[in-house]
């Protein structure tokens, strides 16, 4: 299998096809070897358009929506990052490399350990890994810029949305089976949030979403 070609054909066909444009996102993409992080059954569909089954129910997300979600949260430099659901580490490593720093949780402890040594291996170094269940960061009082969660939640939940710093952004698909909402939240310095609808997808309920704690913005 030629690695580059399909990394290329990955971009072209798939990523740029589903209007990811950002030339910042697409140079991340480009640059960091997914190969690395899939499971190494899995490495001849690196770049295939489609989810990786990584254990505990959990999945690797395509291609086209990872690339979805980095044009989406508008990254800098300046940015701090909070991605929940570590998983495979791929898009952390992404992440990473379009912020300033990045803190990425998991609930599984081998993921974090696995994504640990796998960042290692590629000198990222601006991430912190932690193993924790989301939703026990209801007391946390830290505030992110933008925050990236890997799983679908069933409701909008105010858990996640009050670590956002005003001015910062969220990507987060909302809904159930078969049909799920994409969308950014945007928190503003009047201390309310606006949601925008950017597409329909489907992706694996993030554990412990249920009961969902409703959130009105």
């Amino acid at each position: 299998m030629d690695l580059e070609q399909a990394r290329q054909q990955m971009l072209g066909q798939q990523i740029r096809a589903w209007e990811v444009l950002d030339d910042a996102v697409l140079a991340v993409l480009n640059r960091v070897r997914r190969e690395d992080y899939v499971p190494e059954d899995y490495r001849n569909v690196a770049f295939a358009d489609c989810t990786i089954p990584l254990g505990h129910g959990q999945e690797m997300l395509s291609p086209s929506l990872e690339g979805k979600i980095l044009q989406a949260l508008r990254l800098s430099k300046a940015d701090s990052v909070l991605e929940i659901g570590t998983v495979s580490g791929y898009l952390t490593a992404c992440l990473a490399q379009l912020a300033g720093e990045v803190v990425s949780i998991d609930i599984f402890e081998d993921f974090v350990v696995d994504a640990e040594r796998k960042l290692a291996a590629a000198n990222i170094n601006n991430v912190s890994l932690e193993t924790v269940d989301a939703f026990s960061l209801d007391d946390d009082p830290r505030q992110f810029d933008a925050i990236a969660i890997t799983g679908s939640i069933p409701s909008h939940s105010s858990v996640f949305a009050k670590l956002l710093r005003p001015g910062g952004r969220m990507f987060v698909v909302v809904g159930q089976q078969p049909v799920m909402e994409a969308c950014l939240v945007t928190a503003h310095r009047n201390g309310q949030s606006t949601v925008e609808s950017l597409f329909e997808t489907a992706v694996a309920p993030l554990l412990g979403a249920e009961p969902p704690e409703r959130f009105v913005f």
